[in-house]
């Protein structure tokens, strides 16, 4: 993805990074949120990029991080929940920034509505995650393995059941 030999035009994905910057904006003013701006690594070993943290005032609440990759965003929502916009950046793919945007809209509101549920499981070869977001226009699932240590934070946290992340409280 970054860095990708076959992408000639890059900053098309401009208009992307604009729309998360007019989102997160709109959050931080409608929600009771706190807002963190930060340099972070996308992942071991990897450059820092720049992450944007809503967090809402009530724990109840599932937080929102948008990470500014080149060429897009990392959308990451709750615990587990990560969407990378666009998956592939290349001029094969040819993704629609402005498709990416709606996409990018629709999944944080669902989760801001209280649309987003978590859980881990336990099986015989280890634990995994699973998550569903629900809202307008979206009903996706995501699962994947966890360690051994993370489970265990996860379940102490309240994650062996399905946990419903509630509805952001709005601003008075």
């Amino acid at each position: 993805m970054d860095g990708n030999q076959y992408a000639t035009d890059r900053d098309r994905f401009t208009t992307l990074h604009e729309a998360a910057d007019t989102l997160l904006d709109e959050l931080t003013e409608r929600y009771q949120v706190e807002r963190r701006e930060t340099k972070e690594p996308l992942g071991p070993d990897e450059a820092l990029v720049r992450t944007v943290r809503l967090i809402p005032r009530t724990p109840a609440a599932a937080p929102l991080a948008i990470q500014f990759t080149d060429p897009g965003l990392h959308l990451r929502m709750g615990w587990w929940w990560l969407e990378v916009l666009p998956v592939c950046g290349c001029d094969t793919c040819d993704a629609d920034p402005q498709l990416l945007s709606r996409q990018l809209r629709r999944h944080a509101l669902a989760m801001v509505d209280g649309g987003l549920w978590e859980r881990v499981r336990r099986g015989m070869s280890g634990s995994w995650y699973e998550a569903r977001l629900i809202g307008a226009g979206i009903e996706a699932d995501r699962e994947g393995p966890l360690s051994a240590a993370a489970a265990r934070d996860a379940r102490r946290g309240g994650f062996a059941a399905p946990v419903r992340w509630a509805p952001w409280p709005v601003r008075a």
